[in-house]
């Protein structure tokens, strides 16, 4: 959860657990960058978000994800973000500062059960636009998101199957 928030060599700072953790989500975010079906979907922001387009994919794959019913049932994400919470509410002494910053609205808002729900999605998109430097616009997005959901649904598709395999690979090498 923290590794988008602790840059470069910061991460020597933490506990090798928690080391482990950030290079395994490098890893994971290196391979999704570089897959076919993320470029493809990117695509269908890039003319509108250029650099950001990226960011608005990471957060549509974390809605279909929401949605796969071969991961979660809608009870099952229910619990596995109040698990989520509770874990790092016991962590919250290795937090950076601007994810514990974060972190109470996250818990308080429930993000990670929230990405199901079109709503939820409309304000995690809107979030990234919060945070962008050079864009202001939302909307756009969302409607990109919503002319281009079956589009962006068969991308998330053909990259889960891949990232999962990926994962567990790297997550058995490093012996977590």
């Amino acid at each position: 959860m923290i590794s988008d928030f602790v840059k470069g060599k910061r991460k020597f700072d933490y506990p090798a657990e928690i080391q482990q953790g950030i290079a395994l989500h490098r890893a994971i975010d290196r391979f999704t960058d570089e897959h076919d079906a993320t470029r493809d979907a990117k695509e269908v922001f890039r003319p509108a978000y250029r650099l950001y387009s990226g960011a608005f994919t990471d957060v549509v794959f974390d809605h279909f994800l929401a949605n796969d019913e071969s991961e979660f049932s809608e009870s099952s994400l229910f619990d596995f973000a109040k698990e989520t919470y509770a874990e790092l509410d016991r962590q919250a002494g290795w937090m950076p500062d601007r994810f514990a910053h974060m972190f109470p609205y996250m818990k308080q808002q429930n993000w990670l059960y929230n990405y199901r729900t079109r709503w939820g999605i409309k304000k995690s998109l809107g979030g990234v636009v919060r945070r962008a430097r050079y864009i202001e616009d939302y909307h756009t997005v969302y409607v990109l998101f919503e002319d281009h959901y079956q589009l962006l649904e068969g991308c998330y598709r053909q990259f889960w199957t891949e990232v999962k395999l990926y994962a567990k690979k790297i997550f058995e090498a490093m012996k977590l």
